[in-house]
């Protein structure tokens, strides 16, 4: 389990969620033999928004989408700020080139630089979406997915939101590990645009590969994905718990 500092972890009462379903509609993300990202974001999502309302009723479960539907990616953070969220997850697949099928497990991040090339690539595909956007230069300030330095001028802007997102990162792996039994990959942080403008701690999880045969099977499979979303569940509530007691 990583560890870092929790001074001056903001303090705050965890009231309302957005659990944000990456991609939708015309935007299928990655995928693998026979499933889409899109599909299996939005299942998870729906039942880990299911399992807060069922166990934690008092927080508000707020959605990006609860259907196929395409929204860019910074109306997902419009919906999370106009509603004053307090925490923002949101759920992706991930994928590799083809002869890398062997590659699999979760990993989390968190808005910032790229210390590895293997975060940038993952930031940069899951940017891409932004080229399906009507006027995306002037809407992200002249932001280019292909071009690495474009990442960089991002990483600042949620800085303020760091630690509390690096403390809830950090439970959500965990949570995959020792609880859930799946190969964890870490805490790491690169540039994504979904986080860019969101005004809270927000996390990015990518449940796994859908590139790896063996993975894409356990993601669509209806157990598989209720095992996942408890794991992040307990996450949240234990997130919510500590962040509540400071």
């Amino acid at each position: 389990m990583a560890s870092f500092s929790t001074v001056g972890v903001e303090q705050y009462q965890v009231q309302k969620i957005v659990i944000d379903a990456g991609h939708g509609g015309k935007d299928p993300g990655t995928h693998g033999v026979f499933s889409e990202e899109k599909d299996v974001a939005l299942s998870v999502a729906k039942k880990l928004g299911d399992i807060l309302n069922k166990y934690l009723p008092e927080v508000e479960v707020i959605y990006t989408r609860t259907d196929d539907t395409f929204i860019p990616l910074e109306g997902r953070a419009d919906i999370a700020n106009k509603n004053g969220a307090d925490l923002f997850v949101s759920i992706h697949a991930n994928a590799m080139p083809p002869g890398n099928e062997s590659i699999y497990g979760t990993e989390t991040y968190v808005m910032g630089t790229h210390k590895v090339e293997a975060n940038l690539n993952v930031a940069r595909r899951e940017n891409s979406v932004i080229l399906m956007e009507e006027n995306f230069e002037e809407r992200y300030a002249g932001y280019d997915p292909n071009a690495p330095g474009s990442h960089i001028l991002f990483a600042l802007y949620q800085n303020a939101y760091l630690g509390n997102s690096l403390m809830l990162a950090d439970k959500v792996e965990s949570q995959f590990k020792h609880r859930v039994g799946r190969r964890s990959r870490g805490v790491k942080q690169a540039g994504f645009l979904v986080l860019w403008r969101t005004s809270m701690p927000s996390v990015l999880i990518e449940l796994g590969y859908l590139t790896n045969p063996k993975e894409e099977k356990y993601l669509n499979d209806e157990l598989g994905q209720t095992y996942i979303a408890s794991g992040i569940f307990r996450a949240i509530r234990d997130y919510k718990n500590d962040i509540e007691t400071y």
